[in-house]
């Protein structure tokens, strides 16, 4: 009574195989623009600004010169986030112009302290205090590592999945289930190294020592990732019976479950109605109307984890367990939350057991 199937037989998977498809296509093709456009012109920013020279003496201002002037700290204000403080710096410049710039951490000075500005392309960059240099919020240099980090953890993710996918597709299931860590372990080492590219775009000084550092790691993640499905693979070969210990219900007790199959009782709404001598599915949280009672033809056979063979069930949260029994020759499942099999298991035995 065990439904077996590939992954090409089974119009869900197809489905799933086909999203992902699509998912690993336009994480490439956003990590494929972020490199392109924002980053390469973060970089350029970068070299230019680092390539930048003061403005000439006659105090002309064109082009990428930087130009400094002198300016008063009129006050101070926090910017308050959710993760990060920032403060604004509002400032009089010695011609009386008013300005403001942003600095992320705290300033060492505050309202009535003269300081130095230096602009460069309209833009005040960074902050001379009487004690040191504080780069501001439009300070160019490094801006290029948020975007190499989007693209590498989105970029390399999509390549996981995609890798993943055709893996998968490619070979003949060595276990039914819908949720099997033959699969698991892929899909985490997809997020490793997406992972990994993050932290790589963010603790080197550019994208080349990134994709450098991604790909000394790649091995390194390929290699747990299969020796992770070949542990899961030998784990799940076999029998796959989840040991329950029935317990039969002191009273009735409504849980979360269906009952499928080609019975009248099946499809009861999302219920089950679970006591001495009754399961009954019902649409009625409480589970007082709308009652369909098992009879006690309905024979128990074995409970195991949900097969991706099996037809559209809920999950609970990955927490569900399948009862197959068997109605005079006619294949029933029973879904139910982990923690609620053992009622379930309780009811029938005692159903059964009805004169």
């Amino acid at each position: 009574m065990t439904p077996t199937a590939t992954a090409g037989q089974d119009p869900r998977t197809r489905r799933s195989t086909r999203a992902a498809i699509v998912l690993g296509v336009v994480c490439g093709l956003v990590a494929a623009w972020l490199l392109l456009v924002p980053m390469r012109g973060a970089l350029d920013d970068e070299r230019a600004f680092r390539a930048a020279v003061a403005c000439g003496a006659d105090g002309a201002r064109d082009g990428d010169c930087l130009w400094t002037v002198t300016a008063r700290i009129e006050r101070v204000e926090v910017d308050r986030g959710r993760r990060s403080h920032s403060y604004w710096l509002y400032l009089r410049e010695a011609d009386g112009t008013s300005s403001r710039t942003r600095l992320n951490d705290s300033p060492p000075a505050g309202a009535g302290q003269r300081v130095e500005v230096t602009y460069w392309r309209d833009r005040i960059r960074y902050v001379d205090f009487p004690t040191e240099r504080r780069p501001t919020t439009a300070d160019p240099r490094d801006d290029h590592r948020v975007y190499t980090a989007w693209a590498l953890g989105i970029g390399l993710y999509g390549l996981g999945i995609l890798a993943v996918v055709t893996w998968w597709s490619r070979r003949p299931r060595t276990t039914p289930r819908a949720h099997s860590w033959q699969l698991g372990w892929p899909l985490l080492g997809a997020f490793a190294l997406a992972g990994l590219g993050v932290v790589a775009a963010l603790s080197t000084d550019g994208p080349g020592e990134a994709f450098l550092t991604v790909a000394a790691g790649l091995p390194v993640i390929t290699a747990l990732s299969w020796a992770g499905v070949r542990l899961a693979a030998r784990r799940e070969r076999g029998d796959d019976t989840v040991d329950v210990i029935p317990s039969v219900p002191d009273r009735e007790r409504v849980v979360l479950g269906e009952i499928l199959g080609e019975v009248p009782y099946a499809r009861g709404g999302g219920h089950l109605v679970a006591g001495p001598g009754l399961l009954a599915s019902t649409p009625d949280p409480t589970g007082g109307f709308r009652r369909r009672e098992a009879p006690p033809t309905l024979t128990p056979l074995r409970v195991r984890p949900p097969y991706h063979t099996d037809p559209a069930l809920p999950e609970y949260g990955g927490r569900a367990l399948v009862l197959e029994c068997d109605d005079n020759g006619t294949q029933v499942l029973i879904v139910t939350h982990r923690k609620d099999m053992p009622w379930i298991l309780g009811a029938l035995d005692h159903t059964a057991a009805r004169p």
